[in-house]
C-alpha cells in the first residue's frame, strides 16, 4: 500500500499540495461572499497580495489559468469559487481539465450516461 501510482493528466491534491495552496484556497473561499468578489474585481493583483499568493499563483489568477492554479496547490472545490467569479461553470472547468471544449465535455458526459437525467 506504500506504492504511489501516478495517473497521467491528474494533479494529485495531497498534504504537500494543500500546504502549497493554503493561501490560494483561503482567497478563493472568500468568493463565497459578495464583498470578497467585489474587492477582488476592484483590484485583482492587490487582492492576491492581500492573501500572500506566490508569484506563480498570482500570475495564474491574473491569467485565469485554472489548470496552473491546480498545479500551484489549488483545490478544485475552492477553485470552483474562482471559476464562478469568472462566469465559468462545472462543465467549463471539466472541459479545461480534460483538454476539451465545454461542448465536447458535455457530449462526453452524455456518452457516458452522466450528462442527462435517468428519470
Amino acid at each position: 500500500m506504500t506504492e504511489k501510482k501516478e495517473i497521467w493528466g491528474t494533479i494529485k491534491f495531497d498534504g504537500p499540495m494543500a500546504t502549497k495552496g493554503f493561501a490560494l484556497n483561503k482567497m478563493c473561499y472568500t468568493f463565497n461572499n459578495a464583498e470578497g468578489r467585489e474587492e477582488f474585481k476592484k483590484d485583482e493583483a492587490a487582492y492576491c497580495d492581500k492573501f500572500g499568493l506566490t508569484p506563480a499563483q498570482k500570475e495564474a489568477v491574473l491569467k485565469r489559468d485554472i489548470l496552473a492554479l491546480e498545479r500551484e496547490g489549488g483545490s478544485i472545490y475552492y477553485l470552483a469559487k474562482f471559476a464562478g467569479v469568472l462566469g465559468l461553470n462545472v462543465q467549463d472547468v471539466g472541459g479545461l481539465q480534460t483538454g476539451r471544449t465545454t461542448e465536447e465535455f458535455k457530449a462526453y458526459l452524455d456518452s457516458q450516461g452522466r450528462g442527462k437525467s435517468n428519470g
